[in-house]
């Protein structure tokens, strides 16, 4: 057979195993045919027949990831052995020509065509590097033989790594000859079902070069459900410009009629994940495949019938072509309208929900109060407006201990939040007149009001907002009326000194505030754009942005898309932020430096704030509520004394990262299983990255950088086969051969992710879930609390981060990064890379406790220093350390931890100190007895006195006992006279029972 008729025989071959229609992905998975990571995840299996065991091959393997230069392995099947040497001819994503010694002569040979060896930085981010091998010229011309291997067809690892019809690239050749064919034709459109999504950017599928450009599609359909299809768009001539879609209404032939206004292009139209509608600019550049991904919503009510008419294309810089859609749709109404099968298309409208938008108040916030012209009150806190539309005063309500609003008032500044604006000609501040503060609108939800400023020289519009949790956000237009050069834009928040005691960010670590500090914008390395200062029941996050502000990637990947320098503040480098004291104030001075305006010209400098701490600690919750974070048995579970359990991804419950909709049918009955016992289940779902196994990973491709982020591809061997480029490879579980691909940031697969928690409230009945880290913003945050606290759910949500402090997350804290999501927050997990035993007590406070914020949390890193961790309420999680926290559960059981109340070494007034100032001490407080929780900081064992307010403790002195109880891997058991001295070794500490 020569070589043209082999690769055509070969070719039908591989269409015909290919037919298989797009469906639900295998699960559990199947079992890999061989070992992928050392032969690769395809073959093609050829037969010698006898003759000359020196035999040539050819295979048109019509595989885009196939370079000039590709390396083969190929397996003599009789006795599995490689066969060696390979002599390479012509190699190319068409095809290839080899030889090789058929060293068992007559029977079935293996070629694997794209092997490869993974490297990378760490199993979780695996790269393939494939095998390659340079063509020898020289040998191919002198190999002289007449055998040639019969190919037989090809095999994929498994069916997921198969290659279908829509990867089988046509050669230049089919191209050529079909282009000739159709001269007249400036682009054309290939209608595709769903069943065969578009996969490819840069190559045509063969299939499409057989089909001719008159377009037509036809489908079949239940009622009630989404119908989704496709429109392939190529032009091989020019750059299509501006494509639009529109659609005609579909009749039946009874007469009956499905409107245009039930079709949508997800491509050109959307909302965005704010609930903003917004049109898309499609352009297809030249020798591009765009994909076009339309649906139509089919009442349930529409009569059965064949439905016919038109989709309309359009590029602006090209004729018109219609698309004829013919549509059968069926007497069955879909279950649960199609929502429950993915792998149909049915959840794309998901993309453009408006679910949970609303801005109504979520539990335990309370509505907010407008008093008077200025004072806007809310949980715990109240914020003063000056006239100027700016804060005046911020007061916070929090008790001390943050176990309680009370009424005594703390002020967190000396003076008016205000911005300086000086002339450079003088120096001299810019004189505005303050035309009033008026309020938009008022609503419990949110408040909003604008202001005025007005000089000779420019005019400064203010629009500020105050929301429900604490969340302020301003924008403040600066418009010069003529041309001016000015020295400095800068804006003074002028803190109390005695409420400004801590602070991170701009570079700083969690812990005291230092005297002096000096910071500069370096948005290239650093994920820096404001701090949180304050102290524990009083503070405030300020960040300066402008109006191009868009949240960069975090968690290994901010260097791929940082944050962009605001024009206003960062003013190409010039701009920064000192803070020292002045005067009476410990002032953050966010200056911007010299510039020019123009007349006309408007800058933004705009800014948040977020007003802590949120609420309240729940002390409740947390001795209440015990985590296990496996997924066990649930009776497993039960026996350890955990109520609550985290089902992370990479297991038979939830396989597949941020993508939990695969093995729904186990999952369900696993909760089921679990609230029989009274357990709660809550499952790893966040942002940031997502499986490759999600069912609608190629429509979402074709919306080019919006779902998915731009980078340099790579990463595990599926990415690389079927993704090709583009893409940023993400974590990678081993055993399920789960690749993921990193988010772009905000868009609408956030509308997607809160339409998917609440499809698992409601159909699988999860009582939370896991948070680990976080590549959204508070607007999802919000969306996805409502969603799961409705109707009484729980709606638990816990978080957990890796330590953001290093170069590949731009030397964050991550307590400041995901500040705005912790109103939303039931739980911490700040564990791993957490240094429990070399930082202090203000680092524990501020960057890891979460106390300063109304939330508690839990240790990791190591199982976390267990008496450091007590003075703060922390322990351990099962089952990650063979030290458990059962002992201390035990112990909190036994002392009747539950309802007691919590006082922090923070507070001046707790009732149980040391004579070390390095050894503190922690009460739980109860009706005449209490437990102290005491962790040392001394660099060495020491002796330390207690030293005791009896009164305030409410307990007799004359009749009280000190004992320490038996806790296994905390402490032994011990009895101590009042007055004695407490032994506490280095980096330790007690649980001692006064009562």
């Amino acid at each position: 057979m020569d070589t043209k008729t082999m690769r055509l025989t070969i070719t039908v071959c591989l269409l015909i195993s290919s037919l298989i229609a797009w469906g639900q992905h295998p699960y559990p998975p199947e079992k890999a045919k061989w070992n992928a990571d050392s032969l690769g995840n395809q073959r093609a299996v050829l037969r010698v027949d006898g003759g000359d065991k020196l035999v040539k091959a050819s295979i048109a393997w019509r595989n885009r990831q196939v370079k000039a230069n590709q390396g083969l392995i190929i397996v003599d099947s009789t006795n599995n052995q490689l066969v060696k040497p390979i002599v390479y001819g012509p190699m190319s994503e068409e095809g290839g020509d080899f030889a090789f010694e058929a060293t068992s002569g007559s029977g079935i040979y293996y070629v694997y065509y794209l092997p490869y060896q993974l490297g990378g930085r760490s199993r979780y981010y695996p790269d393939a590097i494939y095998l390659s091998q340079p063509p020898d010229d020289q040998a191919w011309a002198k190999i002289k033989t007449n055998n040639e291997a019969k190919f037989l067809r090809f095999e994929s690892v498994d069916e997921f790594n198969r290659n279908d019809p829509m990867e089988l690239i046509a050669t230049k050749a089919e191209i050529q000859a079909y282009l000739k064919k159709y001269t007249n034709e400036n682009y054309f459109i290939f209608p595709e079902l769903y069943t065969h999504p578009i996969k490819m950017r840069s190559h045509v599928p063969k299939k499409w070069m057989e089909t001719n450009p008159v377009a037509a599609l036809k489908g079949e359909t239940e009622r009630g459900c989404y119908y989704a299809f496709q429109l392939g768009i190529w032009s091989a001539k020019t750059d299509l410009k501006n494509v639009t879609v529109r659609f005609s209404s579909l009749e039946s032939e009874m007469g009956t009629t499905l409107p245009a206004e039930a079709f949508d292009c997800i491509n050109t139209e959307g909302t965005s994940y704010k609930g903003k509608p917004f049109s898309a600019t499609v352009n297809v550049p030249l020798s591009k495949v765009q994909a076009l991904w339309c649906g139509v919503h089919i009442p349930e009510d529409i009569k059965p019938g064949t439905y016919q008419g038109f989709v309309y294309v359009r590029p602006a810089n090209a004729p018109e072509k219609r698309v004829a859609l013919s549509l059968k749709v069926g007497p069955t109404v879909a279950r649960n309208k199609g929502i429950d099968e993915p792998w149909k298309m049915t959840r794309l409208p998901w993309l453009n929900s408006t679910l949970a938008q609303e801005n109504t108040v979520i539990k335990p916030y309370i509505p907010l109060v407008v008093s008077g012209d200025t004072a806007i009150s809310l949980l715990g806190r109240k914020l003063i407006l000056d006239r100027t539309g700016f804060p005046k005063q911020l007061i916070s309500y929090f008790t001390p201990e943050m176990t309680s609003v009370g009424k005594t008032s703390t002020s967190l500044l000396t003076e008016p939040i205000h911005f300086h604006v000086k002339r450079k000609v003088d120096g001299k501040d810019i004189a505005f007149k303050t035309q009033g503060l008026s309020f938009k609108e008022k609503q419990a939800g949110i408040v909003s009001w604008e202001s005025h400023h007005v000089s000779n020289e420019l005019r400064m519009e203010v629009q500020g907002s105050l929301e429900f949790d604490g969340f302020v956000s301003y924008t403040v237009g600066l418009i010069a009326r003529k041309n001016i050069t000015l020295q400095d834009i800068a804006m003074h928040i002028p803190y109390k000194p005695e409420m400004a005691s801590y602070m991170m960010g701009l570079g700083m670590k969690g812990g005291y505030r230092p005297e002096q500090v000096v910071w500069k914008w370096d948005v290239t390395k650093k994920n820096q754009d404001g701090a949180w200062i304050g102290n524990v029941n009083a503070g405030m996050q300020f960040s300066l942005r402008d109006e191009n502000y868009t949240r960069p990637l975090n968690t290994n990947f901010y260097l791929q898309k940082p944050l962009l320098l605001p024009k206003s503040w960062g003013n190409n480098d010039k701009g920064g932020i000192d803070i020292s004291m002045k005067g009476p104030s410990a002032l953050v001075n966010n200056y911007s430096g010299e510039r020019t305006m123009r007349a006309g010209d408007t800058l933004y400098y705009n800014f948040t704030l977020l007003l802590t701490p949120f609420h309240p600690l729940n002390t409740e919750a947390q001795w209440n509520e015990r985590y296990f974070h496996a997924y066990k048995p649930v009776d497993t579970v039960k026996q350890s004394g955990a109520n609550v359990i985290n089902i992370h991804h990479g297991n038979a419950l939830n396989p597949y990262i941020n993508y939990p909709f695969i093995a729904t049918k186990a999952m369900k009955a696993y909760i089921d299983s679990a609230h029989r016992v009274g357990l709660k289940v809550k499952i790893y779902n966040t942002v940031r990255e997502v499986s490759n196994r999600m069912y609608e990973l190629y429509p979402f491709r074709s919306l080019g950088h919006e779902v998915f982020s731009p980078g340099p591809g790579k990463g595990y061997s599926w990415l690389q086969e079927h993704l090709h480029d583009d893409y940023i490879a993400a974590w990678f579980v081993p055993f399920y051969k789960d690749a993921a691909i990193i988010n772009s940031g905000m868009n609408r697969w956030h509308n997607y992710y809160v339409e998917g928690m609440n499809w698992l409230v409601d159909r699988i009945g999860i009582d939370g879930i896991y948070l680990d880290d976080v590549a959204f913003d508070r607007v999802t945050m919000k969306r996805i609390k409502r969603v799961m606290t409705k109707n009484g759910h729980p709606g638990l949500i816990d978080l957990h981060s890796a330590n953001q402090y290093n170069e590949r997350d731009g030397f964050n804290n991550s307590a400041n990064l995901y500040l705005e999501h912790f109103p939303y927050i039931n739980r911490l997990w700040f564990g791993e890379y957490f240094d429990y035993e070399n930082n202090k007590p203000d680092f524990f406070l501020t960057e890891v406790s979460g106390i300063p914020f109304g939330l508690m949390g839990e240790m990791l890193q190591d199982g976390g220093n267990p008496w450091r961790g007590m003075i703060y309420g922390m322990t351990n999680r099962l089952p990650y350390q063979k030290s458990g926290p059962q002992a201390l559960w035990k112990a909190w059981d036994d002392f009747g931890i539950k309802g007691s109340r919590m006082i922090g070494y923070w507070v001046e007034t707790n009732p149980v100190k040391t004579s070390s100032p390095q050894v503190l001490a922690t009460v739980y407080k109860k009706e005449k007895k209490a437990m102290i929780a005491l962790a040392s900081w001394e660099n060495k064992n020491v002796l330390v006195d207690l030293v005791i307010n009896w009164e305030s403790l409410g307990i007799d002195p004359a009749k009280a006992l000190i004992r320490a109880p038996q806790i296994d891997g905390f402490q032994p058991m011990r009895i101590f006279k009042i007055g004695d001295k407490i032994p506490v070794n280095q980096n330790q500490g007690w649980l001692l029972i006064i009562e």
